[in-house]
């Protein structure tokens, strides 16, 4: 990793923490240009699979991050879930090891992926999120910079998150323009409708978005707004 654009990189994300701005976008153009590939994610999210947003580089990374939440599976989630990381140089062939995910991903342009945990000790708290718009796995030195920029966006997370009281995200990290908000209150009203744990309110919603091929976003305000009802 070229520790020119590395400095810069940490100049920023301060600067950003004394402004109050996220740094999940600064954070995600870095990874595109430092580790050479077409676009980046984070995932924050907790053992129950609820998630969010933390910043995309680009609407086709915000677009595949958003099917991976739709469709409970890719390398993100499974970095997050198995606490290392999950390479899937190849979405377009049929080995690939994501059903649902791999051929929308690939419709999407996105050709292969990678998900890198973010994690301190045993404690998860989400993914950083590689994609590439051509297959083909990610060579020894583009790898080594994914785990370093996992470190450091797992660092940026517990700056940011340190001034938010027990419970609660930080502002920085709380994006109102992020409906998986409301995902979260759907799966509350979801689970009381049925009586059933919120992970399994979960699955039903993405059940329910993946069948009516619609974004999960989308049917969580129907459910929200009274419009949609699970029986």
């Amino acid at each position: 990793m070229d520790p020119v654009h590395l400095r810069e990189l940490i100049s920023g994300l301060q600067s950003d923490h004394e402004h109050g701005e996220s740094p999940g976008s600064r954070l995600c153009r870095a990874c595109v240009d430092l580790i050479s590939i077409s676009g980046a994610g984070i995932m924050i999210m907790d053992d129950e699979g609820n998630g969010t947003s933390l910043g995309v580089s680009d609407d086709v990374a915000g677009a595949i991050e958003d099917l991976q939440f739709t469709v409970g599976e890719g390398p993100g989630i499974d970095a997050h879930t198995l606490g290392r990381p999950v390479l899937g140089p190849r979405l377009d062939g049929d080995g690939a090891q994501w059903p649902t995910f791999a051929p929308a991903a690939s419709r999407a342009g996105v050709l292969a992926a990678f998900g890198f945990p973010l994690r301190v000790g045993a404690i998860r708290i989400g993914s950083l999120d590689l994609y590439h718009d051509r297959p083909g796995d990610l060579v020894a030195t583009q790898l080594a910079d994914a785990i370093a920029m996992a470190d450091i966006v797992t660092s940026a997370v517990i700056t940011v998150q340190e001034g938010a009281g027990v419970g609660a995200l930080a502002d920085e990290m709380d994006n109102p323009g992020d409906l998986r908000t409301e995902v979260h209150q759907a799966s509350g009203m979801i689970s009381r409708q049925l009586n059933i744990t919120i992970g399994s309110s979960l699955l039903r919603l993405r059940a329910y978005a993946y069948a009516e091929g619609r974004s999960i976003n989308d049917v969580a305000r129907d459910v929200v707004t009274r419009q949609l009802r699970f029986e």
